[in-house]
């Protein structure tokens, strides 16, 4: 692909469909522990009480991972370019996810799965940057929609999987979905806006500058807050629907991989609807409130699910991962905040800090269990973290239609 076929208008072009495949081998990735997360740890010998702590400690290391990540990544990407990122990432976590097929304590298992996280970080942002650029400005939604839509059903393969294979195979096939994913990658183009200022004497993905200006620390901070309840719903509500479950007196056996099968199924087709609402609204901050609110709803749903079966479980999780399935448009909205020499860095740090912010997160609720019961403490949070939220969107700058040819100084 040239970039005059992506220029051309069309969102169906290589540069879409290979990001889309990339994020739908990330998010198998990204997904699969907390899919697998009872049985692979049932294996190493763990209590159930062991498996919902160590279960927290592994994703918690595993989102430090994409934290550490998203800055390296995204600093190379600026400095080197997209697609280098897109290359050296996914040969890392590949290797990372093989590695964890091999894995016999708790510990080795947290540390492959830092490892995998670091190299899983570099993904959507190298992506939706690399997508953004190439496509004309009024489509740019709908395209970085599209990745999103197509990647996040990568959880949908996770759960299959799981439900056919060995745990340790799982991983096995994560791995080498990457390195087929690498062949694909070939045939596509670099960013032009990115070579027009490589050789340029402007500083490149300068981290720094995010903090050295009162206006660009505004905009970065507002660009992470806005996307906190993704990984509240996922790595929280989602991932512990068991322990919810349990808590609540729902009736049945509660498979956590099922729900994030349920979750993700929703949160693909959020993520395309969420690009059109923003197409035809014409604006990016009217189609985030509208999901706002419907994460709302599956909140409320979600928590008031006492003697319900497991199945209306499953189903408050779809429309909590349809709410929350704006991933796209608030990462297409870092992008779009800042120049062309920080944009890589923009958006592949802003989604790592939403994800890393799951261990303060999980610091919050874990620590209101100590006056409040398991329930309780996920209904305050999720108050404290709609709150933030909402205060965020509101100072957020609407980026719809805006040009991305230009230079932060």
């Amino acid at each position: 692909m040239n970039q005059t076929a992506a220029r051309s208008g069309s969102v169906f072009n290589v540069a879409v469909i290979v990001a889309a495949l990339g994020y739908f081998v990330d998010i198998y990735d990204l997904l699969l522990f907390s899919i697998i997360r009872v049985p692979s740890l049932q294996e190493l010998g763990l209590s159930e009480d062991q498996i919902r702590d160590d279960g927290l400690y592994i994703i918690n290391m595993q989102m430090m991972g994409l934290l550490i990540g998203g800055i390296l990544w995204g600093v190379l990407a600026d400095k080197k370019g997209r697609l280098s990122v897109l290359f050296a990432s996914i040969i890392l976590y590949s290797l990372g996810n093989i590695a964890n097929g091999f894995v016999q304590t708790v510990d080795q298992y947290a540390w492959v799965r830092l490892i995998s996280g670091i190299g899983l970080a570099g993904e959507l942002g190298a992506g939706i940057t690399l997508v953004s650029e190439l496509l004309p400005k009024d489509r740019r939604g709908v395209g970085t929609s599209l990745v999103a839509g197509i990647g996040l059903s990568g959880a949908v393969l996770a759960y299959i999987m799981k439900e056919n294979f060995h745990w340790r195979t799982c991983y096995f096939i994560g791995g080498a979905l990457g390195f087929m994913l690498l062949f694909l990658r070939i045939k596509v183009a670099e960013s032009g806006m990115f070579k027009d200022v490589r050789d340029s004497k402007v500083s490149k993905g300068n981290f720094l500058m995010f903090f050295n200006n009162a206006d660009r620390f505004k905009k970065y901070m507002l660009s992470i807050l806005i996307g906190l309840p993704t990984w509240f719903v996922i790595g929280i509500l989602v991932s512990f629907s068991k322990e919810f479950g349990k808590q609540m007196g729902v009736v049945g056996e509660i498979d956590p991989g099922k729900s994030i099968m349920y979750a993700y199924a929703a949160i693909s087709l959020g993520d395309i609807a969420v690009g059109l609402v923003s197409q035809v609204l014409k604006s990016r901050k009217k189609a985030l409130f509208i999901f706002y609110g419907l994460t709302i709803i599956g909140m409320i749903w979600f928590f008031n699910l006492q003697q319900a079966t497991a199945q209306e479980l499953y189903w408050a999780c779809a429309l909590l991962g349809f709410g929350t399935g704006f991933w796209a448009i608030f990462v297409t909205m870092a992008a779009e905040q800042f120049g062309t020499n920080l944009r890589a860095t923009a958006a592949t740090t802003v989604p790592n800090m939403v994800r890393g912010s799951l261990n303060l997160i999980a610091l919050l609720f874990t620590g209101l269990q100590v006056s409040y019961s398991y329930v309780q403490s996920g209904i305050i949070t999720a108050v404290v973290i709609m709150v933030i939220t909402f205060v965020a969107a509101a100072y957020t700058r609407e980026t719809f239609g805006k040009d991305l040819n230009y230079v932060e100084e």
